[in-house]
């Protein structure tokens, strides 16, 4: 990487933190390093008893949803600036993260949870997903994780609502085990957008980079059509992004245990593309811990991307469209199973991929 990134003056942004390349090189491939990857995997237990062993050549969006949730994780419980180092023991919060994610089926964000809860969504197992369609997914499983109680808000027609993410990140009747109500459970908060009809329009650029300079910055998922990409920053008109196309073997741990964990860690050379070859149908992601952090989002979004630009991205507004349907937080289904059957949304209305409003130019 050392003669690989560009020489420019400009600094380098990963997910809410920057990096001059003259003098904090190593720190920022440290940073890049530290990420949790997840790629193609093969030689695990078959999906649903009798499904593929291997997600090659369909499961990259399902593995850029688990990167994009394990950073809001890594954020939640280790901060932004934990940094995985191979030659130290890492906190047992780390561990229990990564197991949340490996390849059987008991783990909350399995291949194998994501694909059978995408039966739910239109998706038949070994489908390729769109953004939109994976961060739906992510949003149903959070409800069956009581470790994280993480609340996952996915916007929808281009709108952030205020009102309906109080809703969604108040306690909903969750409790500690004192018994007292949770102000705020921490958020993943997703918005699904179409920049542009074939490829990115130019005019959404600059603000489309704002996003990753934000601190509440969780990347984005996107790529090029049937390749999926998980973005993490840029540097001048070029993408960082990770990569899943890589088929490692399963990782087989007992439950409990440490993970052996070299292969969830990137260690080569960032990759990068430019901007403009972007499909322009994406998910940002944005991770809030707290309200304030909610609320300093909120003022971020006004400043730098709302009164500054002509065209928007995204709205955010502070109550419900009434010309919309009510707004119902999700709940877990009354059944001891992750079975997508059973999952109805309220928002079917503007679920599937090909319904995007194009933004007006």
């Amino acid at each position: 990487l050392e003669k690989d990134l560009p020489e420019v003056d400009e600094p380098v942004w990963i997910l809410g933190a920057c990096y001059d390349l003259k003098t904090k090189k190593s720190e920022l491939l440290s940073d890049v390093r530290s990420r949790l990857w997840f790629t193609y995997r093969k030689k695990f237990s078959p999906i649903g008893g009798t499904g593929p062993s291997s997600d090659a050549g369909w499961g990259c969006m399902l593995r850029c949803g688990q990167m994009i949730l394990a950073q809001a994780l890594v954020c939640r419980h280790l901060g932004r600036d934990w940094r995985w180092d191979p030659e130290k023991r890492q906190p047992k919060e780390y561990h229990r993260i990564l197991h949340c994610f490996l390849d059987k089926k008991d783990s909350c964000y399995s291949i194998h949870q994501m694909a059978q809860m995408g039966v739910g969504e239109g998706k038949s197992v070994g489908e390729w997903y769109g953004p939109n369609t994976v961060a739906q997914v992510l949003k149903k499983l959070a409800l069956f994780d009581d470790w994280n109680t993480l609340a996952v808000y996915v916007s929808m027609d281009n709108t952030v609502v205020i009102e309906d993410i109080s809703t969604c990140s108040e306690a909903q009747g969750r409790t500690l085990q004192s018994q007292r109500p949770l102000d705020w459970r921490p958020l993943l908060l997703v918005i699904p957008l179409r920049m542009g009809i074939n490829s990115i329009n130019p005019v959404y650029i600059q603000a489309f980079k704002e996003c990753f300079k934000m601190p509440q910055s969780c990347g984005v998922l996107g790529g090029k059509p049937n390749l999926a990409y998980y973005f993490i920053g840029f540097i001048d008109d070029e993408l960082i992004y990770l990569d899943p196309h890589t088929t490692q073997q399963a990782v087989d741990t007992e439950s409990g245990s440490a993970v052996d964990d070299q292969s969830y860690h990137c260690q080569r050379t960032p990759h990068r593309m430019k901007i403009t070859s972007l499909d322009p149908s994406v998910a940002l992601g944005f991770f809030c811990k707290s309200e304030e952090d909610f609320d300093s989002w909120c003022d971020l979004v006004q400043q730098e991307l709302l009164k500054k630009r002509n065209l928007r991205m995204f709205e955010l507004v502070e109550k419900h469209p009434s010309h919309w349907p009510p707004f119902v937080p999700p709940t877990k289904p009354e059944v001891q199973t992750t079975g997508a059957e059973f999952i109805e949304s309220p928002d079917k209305l503007f679920e599937s991929e090909e319904e995007f409003e194009i933004l007006n130019v």
